[in-house]
C-alpha cells in the first residue's frame, strides 16, 4: 500500500480505476465518493441497473458465483483496485486476482474469511474476542441440523454459512421450528445454502457496528486503526432495520438507546467501559484479518454483574448497512463510503487521539431506518416524499433499484432510507421513522399504494 498524491482524470489512460463486485446500495456510495475524487468506476451485478450500476463510468451484468465471468471482467478493465461488496461472489478467484498483481481490498484472505460464517467466527475465536457457543450442520440432513440445535439449545439461531442482510436466518424457539430453520438456510439465503451455523442466543443490552477503518497513517509510512463511534441498531428477522450514533455513547451504551428518558439507573462509567471494549474488540478482529479499507463488526454488547461484556458475532470487510447513519452523521467525504475509498487507496483518514485510540466523532446525534416495499414487481414508485422530507432534521435516499423483488437470487426489498439529525440519539431515531413510515410504494405488478407494514420494535409510529 503507498499513499496516494498523484491522480489523472477519469477514462484516461493514467486513471485511478475502482472495479466493484456488487453494485447494491452501499457500492453505489462508494462510487459516488471514488468519483468526487476523480477515480473511474465499474460496477458488476447480478442484475442490470442495481443502484451502483446506475452511476457508474461503466456497468457489467453477470453471475458474479462464475469465476471465469469474474476474470473475464478485470481481463479486460485492468482495475486498480478490486473492491468486493457481496457475499455471493466467487471467493477463491480473488487470491487469482492477488497473485496477478491486482489489490483486492481489503485483501482476499481478509474477503475470503470474513464473507463466510464459519471462516469468520473461527477467526473471532482466533483473535481473542468472546462469543456464544455454536456449531456447523449441513441443511441437508435434518438429524444433524436437529442435533446442532439440541446441542446449542433453545431459543437460538441458525443462518446459512455465506449470505447477508439476514437472508437464510431464523430464529429457533422450539423443536417444531428446525426444518423451517433448514429451509431457511438452504433455499433462501445470498450466498451458499450448504452449511448453516447454529448460534447460542445471547441475551444483549443493545448490538452494535463498530466501522472500524485500517488505513494509511498522514505520513503514509504505516497502517493505523481509526474508529468512528460506535453504531447501535436492531434487527428485525435478521436484518437491520434502524440504525443510531451520537458524539454522547451514554445515550445509547451500555442500553438500548430505547431507555432514554425512562427510569434506568444508569452508571455513567459503565458507557466509558463499552466503549473502549467495543474498539478493543475491533481492533483485535480487524488486525487478525489484515489489509485496509472499512470493516463492519458486529458486536453483541451486555452488563453481567455490573461489568460489560462484549461478545464477537460477525464482521464485514467492507461498509455496513447499519453504517449507513454516518450518510448524516459524519461530515462530507468521511461517511462509511468515503472512508473506505480513503483507505482503500492511500490516502489518510485525519483523526484525534484519546485514551490510546484514534477518533472520528460525528457532527450530531442522528438515526437511519429503513424504507422496505410491502409489493413485489418491476418499476416500483414511491408516494409521501414530500410529507416525509418535512420532517424537521430529516432526508430521504432512494436507492433507484429497478425491481422490488422477495425471493430466489434477487433479494431487493430494502429501497430506501430515511436519515435524521436529533438532539440526541433517541431524538434522532424517532424523527427517522416518522419520515420511513411516511413514505407509500407500489410497483408495476401491484399497483395498490402501501406504505410501512412494519412495527415490532418501533418507538413512534
Amino acid at each position: 500500500m503507498k499513499k496516494l498524491d498523484i491522480i489523472a482524470a477519469p477514462l484516461e489512460k493514467r486513471s485511478l480505476k475502482i472495479l466493484l463486485f456488487g453494485a447494491g446500495e452501499l457500492g453505489k456510495e462508494i462510487a459516488i465518493e471514488a468519483q468526487r475524487l476523480g477515480m473511474e468506476v465499474i460496477a458488476v451485478d447480478r442484475y442490470e441497473r442495481a443502484p451502483a450500476q446506475q452511476v457508474a463510468h461503466r456497468a457489467y451484468t453477470v453471475n458474479m458465483m462464475d469465476a471465469n465471468a469474474m476474470r473475464s471482467i478485470v481481463d479486460r478493465e485492468r482495475p486498480d483496485i478490486i473492491i468486493p461488496e457481496i457475499e455471493a461472489i466467487d471467493l477463491d478467484v480473488l487470491f487469482e486476482f492477488e497473485e496477478d498483481g491486482y489489490l483486492v481490498t481489503p485483501n482476499a484472505r481478509a474477503t475470503h474469511a470474513a464473507m463466510n460464517r464459519e471462516r469468520i467466527r473461527e477467526l473471532i475465536v482466533k483473535s481473542g474476542v468472546k462469543t456464544g457457543a455454536y456449531a456447523y450442520t449441513r441443511t441437508d440432513d435434518l438429524p444433524e441440523f436437529t442435533d446442532a440445535v439440541e446441542k446449542i439449545g433453545y431459543p437460538c439461531f441458525s443462518k446459512a454459512i455465506m449470505s447477508s442482510s439476514g437472508k437464510g436466518s431464523y430464529f429457533i424457539e422450539k423443536p417444531e421450528d428446525i426444518k423451517a430453520a433448514m429451509n431457511a438456510a438452504r433455499y433462501e439465503t445470498r450466498g451458499s445454502g450448504e452449511m448453516a451455523i447454529i448460534e447460542e442466543y445471547i441475551p444483549f443490552d443493545t448490538e452494535v457496528t463498530e466501522i472500524a477503518v485500517r488505513h494509511l497513517d498522514e505520513d503514509g509510512s504505516r497502517i493505523v486503526t481509526t474508529f468512528p463511534k460506535p453504531i447501535g441498531h436492531y434487527q428485525i428477522d435478521g436484518d437491520y432495520h434502524s440504525s443510531w450514533q451520537s458524539p454522547n455513547v451514554g445515550e445509547y451504551l451500555p442500553y438500548n438507546v430505547d431507555e432514554i428518558g425512562k427510569s434506568v439507573d444508569k452508571d455513567p462509567g459503565l458507557a466509558e467501559e463499552a466503549e473502549k471494549k467495543i474498539y478493543d474488540a475491533a481492533q483485535k478482529i480487524t488486525d487478525e484479518l489484515g489489509g485496509v479499507g472499512v470493516f463492519g463488526c458486529e458486536l453483541f454488547v451486555r452488563v453481567r454483574d455490573g461489568k460489560v461484556e462484549v461478545y464477537g458475532n460477525e464482521c464485514a470487510p467492507r461498509p455496513h448497512d447499519t453504517g449507513m447513519v454516518t450518510y448524516i452523521s459524519h461530515p462530507q467525504g468521511f461517511n462509511e463510503g468515503g472512508l473506505h475509498v480513503r483507505a482503500v487507496t492511500g490516502l489518510p483518514i485525519p483523526a484525534h487521539a484519546r485514551d490510546g485510540y484514534r477518533m472520528f466523532d460525528p457532527i450530531k446525534p442522528a438515526a437511519s431506518h429503513v424504507i422496505l416495499s410491502p409489493a413485489q414487481g418491476f418499476d416500483p414508485e414511491y408516494k409521501g416524499l414530500f410529507d416525509a422530507m418535512s420532517v424537521q432534521g430529516a432526508n430521504i435516499y432512494l436507492f433507484g433499484k429497478p425491481l422490488a423483488y422477495h425471493s430466489g437470487w434477487i433479494v431487493e426489498e430494502r429501497m430506501g432510507i430515511a436519515l435524521a439529525l436529533g438532539e440526541n440519539a433517541f431524538d434522532a431515531k424517532q424523527k427517522a421513522e416518522i419520515a420511513a413510515h411516511k413514505i407509500q410504494i407500489r410497483t408495476a405488478t401491484e399497483p395498490a399504494w402501501r406504505g410501512q407494514e412494519e412495527r415490532r420494535m418501533h418507538v413512534a409510529v
